[in-house]
């Protein structure tokens, strides 16, 4: 970070305590918890930016991710009553859905033309699937698409499965990556403060379960993504130390890829009444992130959530990859009013979202290995 950029925020009336922390970020040196607070309290906006640019150039250089993927979605059908998802039914209720796996088989087979590399599977904790249920189903993935990767499972689903098969979750999870498992997506993390678990997912996998089945997993050799919902009832303090968690897991593991904020909707669910964060706010959240998270090298945003504009704004604030292609594939967020509601996305368009904000794009695998770059 130039010596000058110093220069530059100590004549903007930026606050000494925040000077230092930049210089901190400059030196190489972990910010705190409490700067962290402190950082999204009073960072301008310019000043994060610069501040997450410096952390993901020396992680990532100008290289910005995606891929080329799809989503399998199961069933909506959940034994959990999240009060933030839009995406929940009871089996029989309108708009439920629960898809064998011929069925999935057949639509991984359709997308596989478009030359997918991965498909990412998660969906709802349906109460009469386990865990030998969905080691079948990668098993017939990768009986037709051996070359495929196959991303799959949040920890809340990981915990369902076994439990309902009477089975700890270090042998579920080996016997998932014998069925063809790669890696993990973040999902089900929400945000790891207990009180207000018991407010928006009260009998959802609890914060250290979570933890732990991320540690189990990357015990075993199958890394992971990590997410944090905001936007819903929590502060400042409330995100710090959920990244606070996630970063000292990271430090024991080194077993996640990617870290995606995940912004609430509030279309269609029992919160309905709370205002979305806004697109500063977003912006602010992504680069804190960036910052905090020393120790995670990929910081996503999530294209479909807040949509293709958005994303496209985020790589000037840490963000190094916007995901993969969609084709169309998922409906967690559209049910919930995001932004895309018929998400997909062309490599080419992609790759000129990338280029035309200045960046590198790079194709990847599911865990990060470059295909080519554009």
């Amino acid at each position: 970070m130039p010596a000058t950029l110093f220069s530059l925020f100590s004549q903007t009336g930026i606050s000494h305590k925040l000077i230092q922390v930049a210089e901190n970020v400059a030196a190489g040196k972990r910010v705190t918890p409490e700067e962290g607070i402190l950082l999204y309290r009073e960072g301008s906006l310019p000043f994060l930016a610069v501040l997450a640019d410096h952390v993901r150039h020396r992680i990532n250089g100008k290289k910005v991710y995606f891929n080329r993927n799809i989503h399998l979605e199961p069933t909506n059908i959940c034994v959990n009553h999240c009060a933030f998802c839009s995406y929940r039914r009871k089996k029989g209720e309108e708009g439920c859905w629960e898809l064998g796996i011929s069925e999935l088989v057949e639509l991984a087979e359709k997308h596989s033309r478009s030359g997918i590399t991965e498909i990412h599977v998660v969906g709802g904790v349906h109460p009469d699937r386990d865990v030998h249920f969905y080691a079948e189903l990668l098993r017939e993935i990768k009986r037709i698409l051996p070359d495929v990767q196959i991303k799959a499972f949040t920890a809340v689903e990981i915990d369902a499965m076994c439990n309902f098969a009477s089975m700890g979750i270090r042998e579920g999870l080996m016997l998932l990556k014998e069925a063809g498992l790669v890696s993990m997506p973040g999902g089900g993390a929400e945000i790891f403060d207990e009180t207000l678990r018991s407010k928006i997912c009260p009998d959802k996998t609890g914060s250290e379960g979570w933890l732990n089945i991320h540690r189990i997993a990357h015990q075993l050799g199958i890394p992971t993504n990590s997410t944090m919902l905001y936007g819903l009832l929590e502060d400042y303090s409330q995100r710090i130390d959920h990244l606070t968690r996630l970063r000292s897991l990271q430090d024991e593991t080194s077993g996640f890829n990617a870290f995606i904020p995940l912004k609430f909707r509030h279309y269609n669910n029992r919160f309905s009444h709370i205002e979305e964060q806004t697109t500063v706010e977003d912006l602010r959240n992504y680069a804190v992130s960036r910052i905090f998270l020393d120790n995670i090298p990929h910081l996503k945003a999530y294209w479909p959530m807040i949509g293709k504009q958005v994303a496209q704004l985020s790589l000037a604030f840490g963000v190094d990859d916007l995901d993969g292609t969609i084709d169309d594939t998922t409906k967690i967020y559209s049910m919930a009013g995001a932004e895309e509601q018929a998400p997909t996305a062309t490599t080419a368009q992609l790759v000129e979202m990338i280029e035309g904000a200045g960046y590198i794009a790079v194709e990847r695998d599911t865990l990060y290995r470059e295909i080519r770059s554009a």
